[in-house]
């Protein structure tokens, strides 16, 4: 009912504005033939002039609705790593015996800037994600799966990441290394086979993770720098990494 009111009083202001402006040409020019050519003038150029308000209208609140939809994005997505996935990166770091290669591109600072965050991505395009299978606690990666299961639903039925193809296949990717994980009633003394099949449902999430949470690092240096502090100190590949500030 107010946007309903508020249009209305803007249309009445508008129109009564026009006949002002018409009326004091009229008054200052006396000429009633020039007006009226002046507003058959304007009436033809008045589709024009739509289409191009409407276009710019139309695209600023495509842009501002884009805007609102990606900063729900990134809400969800820092939700999922504050709940789950920095501790899956904390497991998988400690599982990889190749880590050292690419641990040190991985310790974040204040002073990166987006040059450094594209140098780091790139690099890390070459990198074998492996998980020493053998030092897997099984049961401790099952039981935090199992403890998040819910909330890995709830975040795959959430619309808003239909706009982030990544981090969905990231969430499938995540479910089914939970399925598979608790599908198994014992995971002692599991066949190499098995174990085989399991590691490269870890990899397969490993390396995705990777590269999303400096995503996800990079957008809130830009735009969130407190949040951003406090993901530094929590960095899962710098061991000497705390949330205390010192």
């Amino acid at each position: 009912m107010q946007i309903s009111r508020w249009y209305k009083i803007l249309g009445l202001s508008l129109l009564l504005t026009s006949i002002l402006f018409y009326t004091l040409e009229y008054i200052i020019f006396q000429d009633p033939k020039h007006l009226f050519n002046f507003m058959i003038a304007k009436l033809a150029f008045l589709p024009i002039e739509v289409l191009i308000v409407t276009m710019v209208i139309h695209q600023i609140l495509y842009d501002m609705d884009k805007r609102q939809r990606l900063e729900k994005l990134n809400m969800v997505i820092g939700t999922f790593f504050s709940q789950v996935g920095t501790q899956l990166l904390i497991y998988f770091s400690d599982w990889d015996p190749n880590l050292e290669e690419i641990k040190k591109n991985l310790v974040i600072s204040k002073e990166w800037t987006d040059a450094d965050f594209i140098n780091v991505k790139n690099q890390l395009k070459n990198y074998e994600y492996t998980i020493d299978i053998n030092r897997v606690d099984l049961k401790h990666l099952r039981n935090l799966l199992m403890e998040h299961r819910d909330f890995l639903l709830r975040l795959l039925e959430n619309p808003n990441l239909l706009e982030h193809e990544t981090f969905t296949e990231i969430l499938r990717a995540v479910f089914h290394m939970t399925e598979e994980l608790i599908s198994r009633t014992e995971l002692d003394n599991l066949p190499e086979s098995d174990l085989d099949h399991l590691r490269i449902d870890i990899e397969r999430v490993y390396g995705k993770l990777v590269l999303e949470w400096l995503d996800y690092m990079e957008y809130m240096k830009d735009n969130y720098p407190y949040l951003f502090s406090l993901a530094i100190r929590k960095n899962p590949f710098d061991e000497s990494a705390s949330p205390v500030v010192r």
